[in-house]
């Protein structure tokens, strides 16, 4: 049998040494209770506490401002009802964007049957979000812009810098959210540039666990709880802090090395296989351009639907995505929003990658690729 060939590293990641390391020595010897006093209570907070200090020099935050979860959806639940809740009462205005992920549209699409005005701003041809488009969204009424930063399809990158700008000249109460699950650990963030007051992370994108996640809040401001009990990470999540999981996520962190030099080899393999598949299927348009981040990149053949490539792939061992995994097999609302035509969003495929992908592993991707299509011809 072939080797597996694994691109779909938006959707999940194999955990690395390091994580799993972290979690086995988690589970069977620093197994207290964080909030115990006695000495294998202390421990055991002391582990959390190294690992809220890795999460948040990452993003050049404080460990104060770390604040774990079950994973990503949680984070991105938290910030924006936390955030509405708090805030509900200095306005009704909420911005967002078409592209977001399900955890974000789902929860506006709450918020806006309870009432609040959610404005969705769709991006231009390439994914991206106008920033004249957010200027003219948010008014003195806003109390929460929720924009990721890399598009979980598309690779993306969207102006949340601009969007703090526009909060501040409107004079808004708003507090500004940033999914940036695909983003930590793969590029550069600083929660001080980007001037975000609340960010969502997940473990599960980085080679760390499924399980767990984290949710930047900044200091000064105030986001309501939604999970209430025993008044774990400062009363903003409550229950006992999953150790394990949050050790597993530390050791992911620890392996990620220079993000910099990583986001130079990406760049590299992206360029790559951009390359070669333009060399043997000439008919593919890429719905990821050359800005977007290098990790992801999305293209579509226009001539076979992309669930019939990927069963052809997947019998060779190679496992790569038609996009988010959230979607399960429903048309993309992202390249929907983009304005593709639906021939070229059916056979849409996205590959993912991570820093141990090689160019060998694309050079066979694209071979399986070629052939699949000249047997789908030939049927």
């Amino acid at each position: 049998m072939d080797k597996i060939i694994y691109f779909d590293n938006s959707s999940t990641t194999k955990p690395c040494e390091t994580a799993i390391k972290y979690l086995n020595e988690a589970l069977t010897a620093n197994w207290g209770n964080p909030s115990s006093l006695h000495s294998l209570g202390l421990a055991a907070e002391q582990e959390v506490f190294l690992a809220r200090k890795a999460v948040a020099d990452t993003i050049c935050a404080t460990p104060e401002e770390i604040y774990f979860t079950s994973g990503g959806t949680e984070a991105n639940n938290l910030a924006i009802m936390g955030a509405v809740s708090a805030l509900k009462k200095r306005g009704n205005r909420i911005v967002t964007t078409t592209i977001e992920h399900p955890s974000v549209l789902e929860v506006m699409k709450k918020l806006q049957n309870d009432g609040f005005d959610v404005v969705y701003l769709a991006p231009d041809k390439n994914g991206v979000v106008g920033v004249d488009d957010i200027n003219n969204a948010i008014n003195k009424n806003t109390i929460l812009v929720s924009i990721m930063l890399v598009n979980n399809e598309t690779g993306a990158v969207q102006p949340i810098k601009a969007a703090a700008e526009a909060i501040k000249k409107s004079g808004a109460p708003a507090l500004l959210h940033a999914d940036c699950v695909q983003a930590f650990g793969k590029m550069q963030i600083d929660v001080n540039k980007l001037c975000v007051d609340l960010l969502s992370i997940s473990g599960h994108k980085i080679h760390g666990p499924k399980g767990i996640g984290a949710l930047f809040k900044r200091k000064q401001k105030n986001i309501h709880p939604l999970i209430l009990g025993g008044g774990q990470e400062k009363g903003l999540r409550a229950g006992t802090e999953n150790v394990p999981l949050i050790c597993s996520l530390r050791g992911a962190i620890e392996e990620i090395g220079n993000i910099n030099h990583n986001l130079s080899l990406l760049k590299e393999l992206n360029s790559y296989a951009r390359q070669k598949i333009c060399e043997s299927l000439p008919e593919a348009s890429f719905n990821s351009n050359e800005a977007c981040l290098p990790y992801i990149l999305n293209f579509s053949l226009n001539t076979h639907r992309s669930e019939t490539i990927l069963h052809y792939l997947d019998a060779n061992n190679i496992f790569i995505s038609s996009g988010s995994a959230c979607a399960k097999g429903q048309k993309s609302h992202v390249m929907t929003a983009m304005g593709l035509e639906n021939r070229r969003i059916d056979s849409a495929l996205r590959l993912s990658f991570n820093r141990y992908n090689t160019k060998q592993e694309i050079d066979r991707f694209c071979e399986v690729l070629k052939n699949a299509c000249a047997t789908l011809r030939k049927a």
